[in-house]
């Protein structure tokens, strides 16, 4: 931009790991422009995670779930364009100087098109036609560039200058002491637990239950820490597999924890195994050394970013291949518990663990 905003608007609606990894956007922008007003439009998953944070001065929620529903009905289209008309009201009431779509969809272009924003920035020749709504289109982005870098090189190409990525998870101590009540129902003590982090959107995503439940017990075994089962409450079902197969050494919370009681948990951990999962990215936010397993997708896209993290993957021919289904997810199969195991005692040497 010619001119530093005063108003920024971030427009970044989905999904969990996606928001995370466009967190340090966040920091470039600050640094860049110290008193820049930086709003953020998200869903409502992303909302909850932002809410409180330092650097944001409004989150602004995107009820997705509830216009997707509206616009699938010609007779709730007068409703929906009602709903299009009170998010433009609210965004354009801010004045932004810029808008900058990190999403790249559809919906996205939309809202910065309602934005009313003087500048409206993203990838050029993006997914869903999204750029015909921008008046700033940068270049398309490398898609082997993990996702992180692509964000911030968008932040640089208007005008926030290149920094180190920065993320920034706001907690409180509330979040923190709901976390420590969990681990005392539990009889954990703080940085004596790993965490096992099964659930994906996508099935080919899943790593075998009976492979988490083995490292659980060869953890408590030979390392003598316990093994906590996070997620969503629709992956209680996978939670109660690997409890029941690891003979309880591995307990399960899913479904018991916001996103910031989650965030606080993982500071209090030693480590974690993961599939390539939102909660990975969370994880690796908070500094967390992760153990993820990747198969279908793309460790050097979306792998947990910065150091201290192991990935383990198995180059075979058919990966990645970026499906959602399979009918014999070999790659995932092919990482053993061991394997994952091994890597788990890696990253206790460096960390809380002796």
């Amino acid at each position: 931009m010619s001119r530093q905003p005063s108003r920024l608007l971030i427009i970044k609606l989905s999904a969990l790991g996606d928001i995370v990894q466009t967190l340090p956007v966040l920091h470039a922008f600050k640094q860049s422009w110290p008193q820049c007003s930086i709003d953020w439009i998200t869903g409502e998953v992303g909302a909850s995670l932002l809410e409180g944070h330092p650097l944001i001065e409004r989150v602004f929620v995107y009820p997705r779930r509830r216009l997707g529903r509206l616009a699938k009905s010609p007779l709730s289209w007068p409703r929906l364009a009602q709903e299009l008309a009170g998010l433009r009201q609210k965004l354009s009431s801010r004045n932004y100087d810029l808008a900058v779509d990190f999403q790249g969809l559809f919906k996205s272009g939309i809202i910065a098109l309602l934005s009313g924003a003087k500048t409206r920035a993203g990838f050029d020749k993006a997914r869903e036609f999204s750029h015909l709504f921008l008046n700033k289109k940068i270049p398309p982005y490398n898609p082997d560039r993990h996702a992180v870098l692509r964000y911030l090189d968008l932040a640089r190409a208007v005008g926030a200058a290149e920094v180190e990525p920065k993320f920034l998870v706001p907690l409180t101590e509330k979040d923190k002491n709901e976390a420590r009540q969990l681990l005392d129902s539990l009889g954990i003590k703080p940085e004596r637990f790993v965490v096992l982090i099964p659930g994906t959107v996508w099935p080919t995503k899943r790593w075998v239950n009976a492979s988490f439940a083995q490292v659980a017990t060869l953890i408590h075994k030979e390392l003598g820490l316990e093994s906590v089962i996070v997620g969503a409450s629709g992956d209680n079902h996978l939670g109660q597999e690997i409890e029941r197969l690891s003979g309880g050494r591995a307990r399960n919370i899913t479904g018991r924890t916001s996103l910031k009681t989650l965030s606080a948990l993982f500071t209090m951990a030693v480590t974690g195994v993961s599939t390539d999962t939102g909660p990975m990215h969370l994880a690796a936010a908070t500094g967390l050394p992760i153990v993820a397993i990747f198969g279908p997708t793309a460790p050097w896209r979306t792998g947990p970013f910065g150091r201290g993290h192991i990935v383990l993957r198995k180059k075979l021919d058919c990966s990645p291949c970026f499906k959602r289904n399979c009918s014999h997810n070999s790659c995932m199969k092919a990482v053993g518990a061991q394997e994952a195991f091994n890597a788990v005692k890696e990253l206790c040497k460096t960390r809380f663990f002796k």
